[in-house]
């Protein structure tokens, strides 16, 4: 494996024509030594940190087995409107004092559209003023590009849009949408000269040819932020008691992306919380990005606790370096 990687780094890049089976088999701590070099090598020591906040509670249309806010299901999701532009400057301006390098607002739904789309627009226009150097994301499901161009004109850089999985396994979680429309919304995000946030969620039922076959994917699409999450699974969702990922497992997927996207950040969000460190082994294995703070609907890794951690990893925190306030 010590050979792949180096290959890598020398600019071989993997393909679905590869034989990919040695990365399911390798040994798991030789693998993610290996997956920690190419980071290393290829992205430097730098770790992105990125906070969202959740937009807009419940209600969602869409039929996402995973979601604890699809409408089709029954959870114990606060349900309420958009939020007010006060809240969410509050939530970016504590981002910018943690030193964090993202901000971004997410609603669950097929799209965002008319009064409240406007107020999106209003709140990142205002935050971009009030702090020009927060990077801000957004995800609002399956937008125009003339939506999407809004958007950047607001001030947003990056758009995201997971593609969830494998476009074969893609219809045992949703059927309101197809696995096409995703892959057309990342191709208007990238006409809109947005930057793409995509990536899914592990441990739904998939197999490993799943998982591969999204990572080739997502390296086909040369997506440049590729956010993991470990399932949670959710009392009162369609996968309220799917079995949770192994430790050892979670470590060989971030491993395999790694390895398969080489210089995108692999970004860990949902799913840390099952290990007691935080997930540091995680960043021994090829992850350079994360989600801090909470999550969507379940709570994520408080931000300090992470900032000790990966400074005690030797990462420098940040895409660029900046002060905290």
């Amino acid at each position: 494996m010590e050979k792949l990687a180096n290959e890598i780094i020398q600019g071989r890049r993997l393909t679905k024509e590869d034989d990919l089976s040695a990365l399911l088999t390798m040994e798991l701590e030789e693998l993610c030594d290996g997956a920690d070099c190419i980071r290393a090598k290829l992205c430097g020591n730098r770790v992105s940190l990125c906070n969202i906040i959740n937009g807009r509670g419940g209600r969602c249309s869409e039929n996402c087995k995973f979601c604890a806010q699809s409408a089709h299901y029954h959870t114990e999701c606060e349900e309420y409107g958009f939020l007010d532009q006060e809240i969410l400057m509050q939530g970016c301006a504590r981002a910018e004092e943690l030193g964090l390098d993202r901000y971004s607002i997410v609603t669950a739904d097929r799209s965002l559209e008319g009064e409240e789309f406007e107020k999106a627009l209003q709140a990142y226009e205002a935050m971009h003023r009030a702090y020009p150097d927060m990077k801000l994301c957004a995800s609002h499901g399956l937008l125009s590009v003339q939506s999407l161009r809004r958007l950047k004109a607001a001030g947003i850089s990056t758009y995201h849009s997971n593609v969830e999985t494998s476009e074969r396994f893609f219809p045992e979680i949703c059927t309101t949408h197809t696995y096409a429309d995703k892959i057309k919304e990342i191709q208007r995000v990238k006409e809109a000269g947005l930057s793409v946030c995509s990536g899914g969620i592990l441990g739904m039922g998939e197999t490993w040819q799943d998982r591969l076959d999204m990572a080739l994917l997502l390296a086909e699409l040369e997506v440049g932020s590729i956010p993991l999450n470990f399932l949670i699974p959710i009392p009162g969702t369609a996968f309220a008691q799917n079995e949770i990922l192994t430790q050892e497992e979670m470590l060989r997927i971030t491993a395999v992306f790694r390895y398969i996207n080489p210089t995108a950040y692999i970004r860990i969000a949902a799913g840390r919380v099952y290990f007691e460190d935080g997930g540091r082994r995680l960043f021994c294995s090829g992850a350079n990005a994360t989600l801090t703070g909470d999550m969507l609907t379940t709570v994520g890794n408080k931000t300090a606790q992470d900032r000790a951690m990966l400074e005690e990893l030797h990462f420098e925190i940040g895409e660029t370096k900046r002060r905290m306030k």
